[in-house]
């Protein structure tokens, strides 16, 4: 089973929505890319905080997106979550689907109705794959 544990968002002001988030939800800053995108982890989800200046990846609108770009799903087997994807009506957009295990490599698909996500076998900076709910 695939777990959900990346979210990308699509933001203005990196540094500042950086700020935000490490101030209101005491999220941790593990990374960051020469283009300005922030990465940021409660423990079990990555948050990327893209610097695509309003333009997210197969984005065609005129007007600047700021919001939810894409989402990344942590699989098993990314042949098989691909294959999976793929028979749902899912469309490749971009990567090698016998994807690196041991690198943050992503593998980009739209879904049938638009939206972008990543599947990966390697997971993403301060994200947790499997996690054990509490006792209660």
């Amino acid at each position: 089973m695939g777990k959900l544990r990346h979210i990308a968002l699509s933001v203005e002001d990196p540094e500042a929505s950086c700020e935000f988030f490490k101030k209101a939800f005491d999220m941790e800053e593990v990374g960051h890319s020469g283009t300005g995108t922030k990465y940021l982890t409660d423990g079990t989800v990555n948050i990327a905080l893209l610097n695509r200046k309003g333009k997210p990846l197969g984005y065609e609108g005129d007007e600047p997106f700021f919001g939810i770009d894409h989402f990344g799903i942590w699989v098993d087997d990314v042949e098989k979550a691909c294959a999976q994807a793929e028979a749902a009506g899912a469309e490749h957009v971009m990567g090698n689907k016998s994807g690196d295990p041991n690198s943050f490599y992503e593998i980009k698909y739209r879904m049938p109705t638009g939206e972008m996500f990543d599947i990966t076998a390697g997971g993403w900076r301060g994200a947790v794959k499997d996690v054990k709910p509490a006792n209660d």
